[in-house]
């Protein structure tokens, strides 16, 4: 088999729709050999490329045209190719929470990469960069809690905000949040004594 038909065998296993990366080709051929069947499989039109190194088989709708792949899919692809770390952005995992109510207007993530701004159909994917104590725990739903709070901030985090996250997470979830205290800011620590003190006087 060659490397052309091993490349397209293993990319139709791939979910229509589903982003991925050229470095899951990277057993099939050299550097040079994928990048030159992946840019040929892109002109012919049998996928499409969302970023450097990260593509697409195009999924078509009979009622809506080509269906983008999730945003949070192609954030981790881009974030697997280079080696960095994704975090759901606060105002969505404030959402998620049940902190807030408002929907997000932009699909934005927290990188440890630089700062990159791509376009999915009409939705502009946005990867903004923050300090790596902001991706603490990112990909677990304790990391949902820590970026909601950084998001939320000094003056909107409660005592109630904790409880509201409490009843959202697992125990586990919880235990893996609640032991990040120490490499939180004081703000933010404070808050979670106060809420265990009022729970051990309750």
């Amino acid at each position: 088999m060659t490397t052309v038909q091993a490349i397209r065998n293993r990319i139709n296993e791939i979910g229509m729709g589903e982003p991925f990366t050229s470095t899951q080709f990277n057993a099939l051929g050299t550097r040079a050999a994928l990048d030159q069947t992946l840019s040929r499989f892109v002109k012919q039109g049998e996928i499409a490329r969302i970023s450097r190194g990260v593509f697409v088989r195009p999924k078509k709708s009979r009622y809506v045209g080509e269906v983008l792949p999730e945003p949070s899919k192609v954030a981790q692809a881009i974030a697997s190719v280079h080696g960095e770390t994704i975090q759901v952005q606060g105002a969505e995992a404030a959402r998620l929470l049940g902190l807030t109510t408002q929907m997000p207007l932009q699909a934005v993530f927290y990188t440890s990469g630089p700062n990159r701004k791509l376009k999915l159909g009409n939705l502009l994917l946005t990867l903004k960069h923050v300090a790596q104590r902001k991706l603490a725990l990112a990909g677990k739903p304790s990391g949902l809690a820590l970026s909601a709070l950084w998001y939320l901030g000094k003056e909107q985090v409660t005592t109630g905000t904790i409880k509201t996250i409490r009843a959202k997470l697992t125990p586990e979830a919880f235990e893996e949040f609640r032991a990040e205290t120490p490499a939180m800011p004081a703000w933010m620590a404070d808050t979670l004594h106060r809420y265990e003190q009022e729970g051990a006087r309750a």
